[in-house]
């Protein structure tokens, strides 16, 4: 079985920094496309990132671009979303998902999807 498990939400102050990561098992985890997707109360889930097969390869939200950074460490089956300067308009769930045939990365239409990690950004 696929399982995508987020960790590293918290509480953070705004301008502060935090880390979340998605560890993933039962797939071939280099072969996949990795997004990651935030949700607010009463709000519709959104793209924040996207990491192709390639690291090098990534695509932003224009809300987070120059503050976010996505990567992915296929020895550890691992994606990552450094998350430097938040708003309190960042406080979500962040959910990771995973794509095989990745076609459009900002819709919200993946594979697999994990069970969110909470970041709370305090002003």
């Amino acid at each position: 079985q696929v399982q995508l498990v987020e960790s590293g939400g918290g509480l953070v102050q705004a301008g502060g920094s935090l880390s979340v990561s998605c560890a993933a098992s039962g797939l071939t985890f280099s072969s996949y496309t990795v997004a990651w997707f935030r949700q607010a109360p009463g709000k519709e889930r959104e793209f924040v990132a996207a990491i192709r097969r390639s690291p090098t390869l990534t695509q932003y939200a224009d809300s987070v671009r120059g503050r976010f950074t996505i990567s992915r460490d296929n020895a550890k089956n691992t994606v990552y979303l450094q998350m430097n300067s938040l708003k309190p308009e960042d406080t979500a769930v962040y959910y990771c998902a995973a794509d095989y045939n990745a076609l459009r990365l900002t819709t919200p239409r993946y594979d697999y999807w994990g069970q969110g990690t909470q970041v709370t950004v305090s002003s």
